[in-house]
């Protein structure tokens, strides 16, 4: 077990200074504090706040997904961290993270100054500060919809993407549907470009053609609909899938601005399964991700890599939700 006087032997420093730069003391230099919380993480020191049962804590970072009300997507993903956190004698705090943040706080000495033993992180996007170094962190961490390889300390759990997808396109070729759109999330996501192959995919397994002017990206937004739904009923699509229900509220509104029904004219089916898909006009037909499951299974996983037991990924089955949003398609 790594100690202080370890630390301080390969700093060549005082047993004190090491344990200012721990404890965030303001009399030692920022440079030297920063150089003693590096070393510890690389000798694999933990305090003895992370050792006791009292003090043991996790930590939820959050960016790019609200998660305060229950129609929101991380709201039941946080919880079911919670749940089964709380059931272990965790203490959990939801800390708010942005690139800023990052790029001022690395992120293995914010866990060591901080005492967490282990993190769950929701909505990183590739570009975020934090990616790079998860490929190197000595700390349990679990991702949501992100994927380090080759470091046993970080675990990826999500939604199967391409049975998701599969299933969407499935069902609206069932209906003969041959022209289906693809109103896809935000690019700097991997788990968009992973949605994006998988309808690519999913089509030339059914010998559906692929337009890539059929494929576009957004954001996670009804409002990104505006700018691409025009462009796809011109280009004769008959179906549209969203990488969201947010984004499939948002197509509704505009098909139906254009004078199109739903789905009598042209069909949508969303992704998530959010509680506002059942009240859409009309309801929409969606993809269920169980996002409570999700947040249990997170804590699985980051429980059993805090015991040193490595996972690589855990993917749940998603689920096709039929409701009134996709029909036989109209157009021979």
């Amino acid at each position: 077990m790594v100690t202080i006087k370890d630390i301080a032997n390969r700093l060549g420093v005082s047993v004190s200074t090491v344990s200012k730069g721990l404890t965030g003391a303001s009399d030692i230099s920022e440079n030297l504090r920063q150089l003693v919380l590096d070393t510890a993480i690389e000798m694999g020191y933990k305090s003895k706040k992370m050792k006791k049962e009292e003090h043991k804590k996790l930590c939820l970072f959050v960016e790019n997904m609200e998660y305060s009300s229950s129609n929101q997507f991380g709201y039941d993903i946080v919880l079911g961290f919670k749940q089964s956190a709380y059931r272990a004698n965790w203490n959990v705090t939801v800390t708010p993270v942005t690139p800023e943040f990052q790029m001022k706080e690395k992120y293995d000495t914010y866990m060591l100054k901080n005492g967490f033993s282990g993190a769950f992180i929701l909505g990183l996007t590739l570009h975020d500060p934090w990616i790079e170094q998860f490929a190197d962190t000595t700390v349990p961490t679990v991702l949501f919809d992100n994927y380090i390889p080759k470091n046993s300390n970080v675990c990826y759990i999500g939604t199967d993407s391409y049975e998701g997808i599969d299933l969407a396109v499935d069902h609206l070729s069932r209906l003969g549907h041959r022209r289906i759109a693809f109103m896809n999330g935000t690019p700097y996501s991997m788990i968009s470009k992973q949605r994006r192959q998988a309808y690519i995919t999913a089509l030339q397994n059914r010998g559906l053609p692929v337009d890539e002017s059929l494929i576009a990206h957004g954001y996670y937004l009804a409002e990104s609909a505006k700018y691409h739904v025009p462009d796809f009923i011109e280009m004769g699509a008959t179906a549209i899938l969203c990488g969201s229900d947010l984004i499939a509220s948002g197509v509704i509104t505009e098909c139906q601005a254009h004078g199109l029904s739903v789905p009598g004219d042209i069909s949508v089916i969303g992704y998530d399964d959010l509680p506002i898909s059942s009240f859409l006009n009309p309801p929409l037909t969606t993809i269920r991700q169980d996002r409570v499951e999700l947040g249990k299974c997170a804590y699985t996983s980051l429980s059993a890599s805090i015991d040193h037991v490595s996972i690589s990924r855990t993917l749940l089955h998603p689920q096709l939700i039929t409701r009134s949003s996709t029909a036989p398609c109209r157009v021979s």
